[in-house]
């Protein structure tokens, strides 16, 4: 028999769901960047209007935690959930021809952070109807700047995840259009990868090109250091621990007749574990210094490291998995092999609390095969807002759960 309670939460979220449409649209139209998002942030305060809730804002970012406590006996003592809705988009243009497009040239949300906001304000709406019953407080967490900026990590630092009551567990989902709609998945153990930023400089010495013996030429050994580095992924890299190494970019040189100084190249890392990043990151080193050294150029090596890898709490994602399941099906829930080599900045909030992200199916009408389907950060993404009812869902039972029934040990 399927819990009643869980089926109440998908009914409602089923009647929600126009207003969750029309509050994603509004975002979608006006994308904003980075780590202040006075547009997107007015559209959460509107929507959350009317309910009894504290809204704390950040100090450093446009970031909000909005809590919402349950009015159940002993709730003031009981446990706290924390969900996570990220609220910015992406530099980019906007191809997908929908009428609600983004109206600012250069700019889109294409990572779907607009129906990440929509669900959790909507999430908001039968949780606070059904306050009575809750033992407890859930906090949702809107957040920018995730898209490169640490938004999570600056809100971290803001001192807004320490306020009490502090969350006892995490919860976020994130939509992805190669699933089926309505469709959830997850895994235990790292999710997302950590990502990281390299950048090499060979420098020579510039000459004639007609003469390049009495120059130093960075040009073949920059391309000799690529070829290396990837042989070092494969060679020096444990197969069961995954690397990605990926350049991006090399620049270089005027004109066809010159041997420039310098050539520059710029790439990205993804790990899924502390011990196979810092084996790249010596490799990135030991292999650009010493090709360079052995060509007679210098080689200058900067690696900066971005967010961590994002590792779901195993016994989190059991109760997750547990909740999807009874809502969607047991069909519809997508155990996940292996992870997504993408980076997330839920991995801060991961670090300091047990808890889960799992990834909402929104693919498009139409589509069956999920090669076939935009991606995320693609100019052309689209989602089936259908299924955000099941993300509405998701949030709103995890959480009802999570202060009502105790976890497994």
């Amino acid at each position: 028999m399927p819990d009643p309670v869980l089926s109440r939460f998908i009914d409602e979220a089923i009647g929600l769901l126009p207003s969750a449409v029309l509050l994603r649209r509004r975002i979608h139209e006006n994308p904003e960047l980075g780590l202040d998002l006075p547009l997107t942030t007015q559209a959460v305060l509107d929507g959350l209007q009317g309910l009894d809730i504290e809204i704390v804002r950040g100090t450093s970012t446009s970031g909000l935690i909005v809590s919402l406590t349950g009015t159940k006996p002993g709730s003031q003592s009981g446990r706290t959930i924390l969900l996570r809705g990220d609220m910015d988009a992406l530099a980019m243009p906007e191809e997908t021809g929908l009428e609600f497009a983004s109206k600012i040239p250069g700019r889109m949300h294409a990572c779907g952070h607009d129906s990440h906001t929509a669900m959790l304000v909507a999430a908001a709406q039968p949780l606070h109807r059904h306050r009575d019953e809750l033992p407890g407080t859930i906090k949702f967490m809107f957040q920018p700047g995730e898209e490169g900026h640490a938004g999570a990590r600056r809100m971290i630092e803001d001192g807004l995840l320490d306020a009490d009551p502090k969350p006892d567990a995490a919860f976020a989902l994130h939509i992805f259009p190669n699933f089926k709609a309505g469709a959830i998945a997850g895994r235990a153990g790292p999710l997302l990868a950590a990502v990281d930023t390299w950048a090499i400089k060979v420098r020579g010495r510039g000459g004639h090109a007609s003469m390049p013996h009495l120059a130093v030429d960075p040009v073949p050994v920059a391309c000799e250091i690529g070829v290396a580095l990837h042989a070092m992924v494969t060679r020096r890299g444990n197969a069961f621990d995954p690397i990605v190494l990926t350049c991006g970019k090399i620049a270089g040189g005027t004109a066809s007749n010159i041997i420039p100084e310098t050539v520059e190249m710029l790439g990205t890392l993804r790990t899924t574990s502390e011990a196979a990043r810092d084996n790249a990151h010596q490799g990135i080193r030991r292999v650009a210094t010493n090709i360079a050294a052995a060509h007679l150029c210098e080689g200058e090596v900067d690696i900066k490291r971005g967010y961590p890898v994002t590792v779901n709490d195993a016994g989190f994602v059991d109760f997750a998995r547990r909740i999807a399941t009874e809502l969607v099906g047991g069909d519809n829930y997508i155990p996940m092999p292996a992870p997504f080599m993408g980076a997330e900045d839920f991995s801060y909030v991961l670090q300091r609390m047990p808890g889960c992200m799992m990834f909402l199916g929104v693919m498009p009408e139409g589509h069956s095969d999920h090669d076939h389907v935009a991606s995320c950060h693609s100019n052309r993404m689209i989602l089936n807002e259908d299924a955000m009812a099941v993300g509405v869902a998701m949030h709103a039972a995890v959480a009802y759960r999570f202060l009502t029934e105790s976890m497994p040990d």
